[in-house]
């Protein structure tokens, strides 16, 4: 492979690697959304929220402090009095 494709492919790889260290994918029943992480990492990537528990979702450090939280209120699934019960019980405000 000639030099400069060579050198376009690890950028786009290098791009693509980033990218997925620095967002959460987050599939919903009304499709993919991105939420930034708090720290780069390949943890939670890819997240369905499909058939899981809000408390669950919530449970999880990495996806509560990007702010899954929101997410789920802006998608419907989950109320304000909800989250705040759910933060409570699991002692972590």
């Amino acid at each position: 492979m000639p030099r400069g494709k060579s050198l376009l492919l690890i950028i786009v790889l290098g791009a693509a690697l980033y990218f997925l260290m620095s967002y959460h994918i987050i599939l919903t029943n009304r499709g993919t959304r991105l939420l930034k992480k708090t720290n780069m990492t390949l943890q939670y990537t890819v997240f369905s929220t499909r058939g899981k528990a809000n408390k669950s979702m919530l449970a999880i450090d990495a996806l509560r402090k990007a702010g899954i939280g929101e997410l789920l209120k802006q998608e419907g699934l989950m109320t304000e009095e909800e989250e705040l019960r759910i933060l409570e019980t699991l002692d972590v405000n």
